[in-house]
Parts: C-alpha cells; sequence; structure tokens
C-alpha cells in the first residue's frame, strides 16, 4: 500500500472486449433481434390475426378494429413472450449455422470456390439450425397464436355488441393449454411447424450465402470491395422469396393447430390444404384462383413485416459486427 487510492473500475475493457469477441455471433445476433423483434411485431401480429379469422376484412379495416378496441398497446399483446424468446432463438440459429459451416471448412465439405458449394453449405447449415431450433420455438409460437386469436374474437364480438369472456394473458394461455392438452399440447402440429422451420431456414440461407458469393464474398467471409450496403440489402430477397414458397405450410400449420386446440375433429394437412383451395362454396367462379388467394391471405403484411425486420436485423447485425472488429486489441495481445 502506498497511500494512494487506485480506483476500482466497474468492467475491465479488456476482459469486456475479449468476450465480445469470442461471442461475436451471439452478441450481434440478440442487440440486433430485439429492435428488429419490436419493430415487425405489429406487422407480425395483424397476420397472425388474418390467419386465424374466418371473417372476411381487409388489413386496414382489421387494424383499425384492432386500435379501436385495444389502443396502440393490441399490436403488441403477447410481445414479451417473442421478444426474449425469438432473440435468443435466432442467436442460438446463428450459432448453430455458424458452427455447421465452420464444420465443413474444417472437414473440407463443399468447400470449392464455386456458388453451388456455397450455397449447399448455407442450405445445410440453415436446415440443422431451424430443425434443432424448431423445438424450442415451437411451443411459443403455440401460445402467440392462441393469444391472438383469441383477442380477435373477443375484438370482433365487442365490436358487435357481443361479451365474451376476456382473452387469457401469457401464463393463461400456457394454463389452459396444458390443463386441455397436456404437455404434449404445447406441440399441438408440430410436424407443421418442424418442416416449415427447417425448409424455410434451409430455403434462405442457401439463397443468401448464394447471393453474397455473387456479391463478392470469399469463403473466408470477407467481402471485398462489394458495397457495404449491398450484402445487408441481399438479405431480403432471400427472405421473401423462401418465406412465400413455404407460406402456404404456415397458413395449413395455424388452421390444423386451431381445430386442434378447440377440440374439433382432425383434419390432416392435405384434407386442410384441399378445403382452402376448394372454399366453402365449390361452385364458386374460379376457384383455384380464390383458393391461391386463401392460401396467400396476409402475404403482403408478411412481406412487409419480412423487409422491416430483416432489414433492421441483418443493419444492426453487420453494424455490431463492424464495432466489435474495431475494437482496440488486448494490452496482452499488445506485448506480442
Amino acid at each position: 500500500m502506498d497511500g494512494k487510492w487506485t480506483p476500482n473500475p466497474v468492467y475491465d475493457p479488456d476482459k469486456y472486449n475479449d468476450f465480445l469477441r469470442r461471442n461475436k455471433a451471439v452478441v450481434c445476433a440478440l442487440s440486433a433481434s430485439y429492435v428488429s423483434t419490436f419493430a415487425g411485431y405489429p406487422l407480425d401480429s395483424i397476420k397472425s390475426r388474418l390467419q386465424t379469422t374466418k371473417t372476411k376484412i381487409t388489413v386496414p379495416k382489421l387494424a383499425a378494429l384492432v386500435y379501436r378496441e385495444e389502443g396502440i398497446m393490441g399490436f403488441y399483446r403477447g410481445l414479451w413472450i417473442p421478444l426474449m424468446t425469438i432473440s435468443f432463438v435466432r442467436a442460438a440459429s446463428f450459432t448453430i449455422y455458424s458452427r455447421t459451416k465452420e464444420y465443413f471448412a474444417l472437414h473440407n465439405i463443399l468447400y470449392r470456390d464455386s456458388i453451388i458449394d456455397v450455397s449447399l453449405t448455407g442450405g445445410i447449415s440453415g436446415a440443422m439450425s431451424g430443425a434443432l431450433i424448431s423445438f424450442c420455438s415451437a411451443p411459443f409460437e403455440l401460445v402467440k397464436a392462441t393469444q391472438v386469436r383469441r383477442q380477435l374474437e373477443y375484438s370482433i364480438a365487442a365490436s358487435k355488441g357481443v361479451a365474451l369472456a376476456k382473452p387469457p394473458g401469457t401464463l393463461e394461455a400456457v394454463k389452459d393449454i396444458y390443463r386441455n392438452n397436456g404437455f404434449r399440447g404445447l406441440y399441438t402440429g408440430f410436424r407443421l411447424h418442424f418442416v416449415r422451420d427447417t425448409a424455410g431456414t434451409a430455403l434462405y440461407f442457401l439463397e443468401y450465402d448464394g447471393m453474397r458469393h455473387l456479391l463478392g464474398r470469399q469463403r473466408s467471409g470477407e467481402q471485398g470491395a462489394t458495397p457495404h450496403w449491398l450484402p445487408i440489402h441481399s438479405s431480403l430477397v432471400p427472405f421473401v422469396t423462401s418465406w412465400a414458397l413455404i407460406y402456404p405450410l404456415d397458413v395449413v400449420k395455424t388452421k390444423v393447430q386451431n381445430r386442434a386446440l378447440a377440440g374439433e375433429r382432425y383434419r390432416g394437412p392435405w384434407e386442410t390444404l384441399y378445403r382452402l383451395v376448394r372454399g366453402p362454396d365449390p361452385n364458386a367462379p374460379k376457384p383455384l384462383l380464390a383458393g391461391i388467394a386463401r392460401i396467400y391471405r396476409g402475404l403482403g403484411v408478411s412481406a412487409l413485416r419480412s423487409i422491416t425486420t430483416h432489414g433492421l436485423l441483418w443493419t444492426l447485425f453487420d453494424l455490431t459486427a463492424h464495432y466489435i472488429d474495431d475494437l482496440p486489441p488486448s494490452k496482452k495481445d499488445e506485448q506480442y
């Protein structure tokens, strides 16, 4: 002791920076997911309400109904579970995706500098990520959809002067599902959820990695002289196209889940799809076009949500990654 007071910092900058560098993928995914999930949740809520209601209603009218009956907070009902779970799911998804690609590189599997190898590696890594994450995301998505459906039924009934029981909160919705269907009830429609997440994530990263390769990204991950904004916006096309391809599966999954939770007679995926395409009146003019329109009901909202959330996600992800890359080296590294 020399009699001088030495300040004790709240944290060690070197250890903090080393932690950020070691967990770069998780830190980037978490920070970007929180903001993008919050920004896109109102559109996701409207999309879920469109899929669950049997009443013909346009997006503007539905948004006006929600605002009139519930106020601005109606668009954020049930937000806290997705805000927590989606962020951690995305962090885990990026980690699994990155680790799978690192395994391929380490064992020199599909590692030629060609768009075919790059796309296949991204697709397989994405499929692995989507398959594993679906076991965690399925119950949370089911609870959110249940809340949205019950709230929409309540709002429509209230607008017609019909009194219904107040829709349950998040914990009440979980308890209701567990009480009526047991633990397996939380995984109602899981097979469809598994296929949707596996196929959708595989298609997304197959297209995304292929486009990034065409834009000049090397197998090592460096982007070369490509403009900074181009790789970020290249993520939007893969997400919109992959989501458009699996959207009918998402609609079928929602219908199957709703019938199962309501205790109605079980309808398989193919029967549900057939009835959606056929519609209530098979003798109506142009039934095929009307059926396609029903299957893709709400796709415009989903595409807008995708552009909003994934544009923000990749922008913030990239900015956070650059921030971590530009951190000063630790004193230990400078000694060498």
